[in-house]
């Protein structure tokens, strides 16, 4: 199986968001967590990702004559780094962004579907913002978040934390050639 196959999937996807923050837990917990998946799915998809090396066993113990195992996120687990992704296919790409949409709507479904949602006072946003950024300023922009991004995906469970998924989605909208500004009648362009 490709390295990055595994975690291509929309299902995996929720139980790799579910395993974060160094969370350790069963596949009975995460079934409870994994509304509207059935639970030989999500036996299925976590007994893949622990052959595939994105979730490790980190103890055992016996439950009504079966073998509970308990998993962490492999400190060794594929991603889909800068040269991971160069290898990509565009159809890998189409493939992982759709995986990646389809379990963040998941995600968010069950929010909404909790006893304490209120999406304002839990700072919930989904607003899109078209930038006008040459290539330094996408630069500029990745430099200053990847390092401040990384330093809160580092902070430790605490009982005043609550997880939260930040899923930043950034691609160009058009081609250069048809977002280029053009002005008639030495009228200036307006752009949103």
């Amino acid at each position: 199986m490709d390295s990055l196959e595994p975690i291509l999937h929309p299902v995996r996807l929720r139980i790799i968001h579910a395993m974060g923050g160094g969370r350790v837990r069963t596949t009975s917990e995460l079934c409870r967590r994994m509304t509207g998946v059935s639970k030989a799915t999500v036996y299925r998809q976590v007994a893949l990702l622990a052959e595939n090396g994105v979730l490790d066993v980190v103890g055992e113990r016996r439950v009504h004559g079966a073998t509970e195992r308990r998993y962490r996120l492999s400190p060794s687990r594929p991603l889909i780094d800068p040269g991971a992704a160069t290898e990509m296919t565009l159809e890998e790409h189409r493939k992982g962004f759709l995986a990646a949409a389809s379990a963040l709507i998941a995600e968010f479904d069950r929010y909404l579907s909790g006893r304490d949602a209120d999406p304002v006072d839990d700072f919930v946003g989904y607003r899109q913002f078209p930038l006008w950024l040459s290539r330094e300023e996408v630069l500029e922009l990745v430099s200053v978040l990847t390092p401040y991004l990384r330093d809160l995906a580092a902070k430790e469970p605490t009982p005043e934390r609550r997880p939260y998924i930040f899923s930043p989605i950034f691609f160009p909208l058009e081609d250069l050639a048809e977002a280029r500004p053009t002005a008639t009648s030495g009228e200036p362009t307006a752009r949103p």
